[in-house]
């Protein structure tokens, strides 16, 4: 049995459904009962339903489980919205059976953040720091309490969360990307947050910037993007273990 935690719109946890047989059964777990309403359509769609059970829990509370009940957990860009990380590793290791795996893998947004002095967004705007600065300000302002749990932890962190819960056989491994940015439409660019629980730049413009700021920003940052001559810097930590036994 897999047990898919966050599992959005399912592209792993349906991947799952090819690995596990016909005797097989993977779980579709998510915060979202809109999310799990969906995997359920998709699965009654595809003819799986009977493969498949669905679950509304958070990745801290998986009490509709029972112990040692589950064989592997996935997770991806999961626990970056989990505050509780220790207790979300404690359900992991209570409901998978002895010998049974974990697979995570989540963004280390400390690689990324905080970007040194007079970048913006991987974008070179050292003319107009003051200017990056109170959009910087801006976002920290809205986002710092809605963003904690995603900056909250690195690779070193993960480690000693898995240990900590019990897991063995451990590997994790890091990849770096640093890289140029691709060209982008401006008016595209504007328009799209980091993330769900981010404003837009261009609500960000709007709310910390006056209009002859806007206009002086945009002739800065606009070419750039365009042109795709900034860089962007990710980092992913993939992490594999096992519970004892089995």
């Amino acid at each position: 049995m897999v047990l898919d935690v966050g599992c959005g719109d399912g592209l792993i946890a349906f991947g799952a459904l090819e690995r596990v047989g016909g005797n097989g059964q993977v779980i579709f777990s998510d915060i979202s009962a809109d999310l799990i309403s969906r995997c359920r359509t998709t699965a009654e769609q595809l003819s799986v339903v009977d493969h498949c059970r669905f679950l509304v829990a958070a990745a801290t509370d998986l009490r509709d489980l029972v112990d040692a009940s589950v064989d592997v957990i996935t997770a991806r860009s999961v626990l970056i919205y989990v505050d509780d990380k220790e207790a979300a590793f404690r359900e992991f290791y209570r409901v998978l059976r002895p010998g049974g795996r974990i697979a995570i893998g989540e963004p280390i947004n400390q690689f990324t953040y905080p970007e040194p002095p007079g970048i913006f967004l991987g974008y070179d705007l050292s003319p107009i720091a003051e200017l990056a600065d109170k959009l910087r300000a801006y976002f920290d302002r809205v986002e710092r309490a809605k963003l904690s749990s995603m900056m909250d932890f690195n690779e070193r962190d993960l480690l000693r969360l898995v240990e900590d819960a019990g897991f063995r056989e451990i590997e994790l491994n890091l990849r770096i990307e640093v890289r140029g940015t691709r060209r982008e439409s401006w008016d595209r660019f504007v328009k799209t947050a980091g993330n769900p629980l981010s404003p837009t730049l261009k609500q960000a413009m709007a709310a910390s910037l006056t209009p002859d700021e806007t206009a002086t920003l945009r002739a800065q940052l606009k070419p750039r993007v365009e042109s795709g001559t900034g860089t962007e810097r990710r980092a992913f930590a993939f992490l594999k273990a096992r519970k004892a036994g089995g």
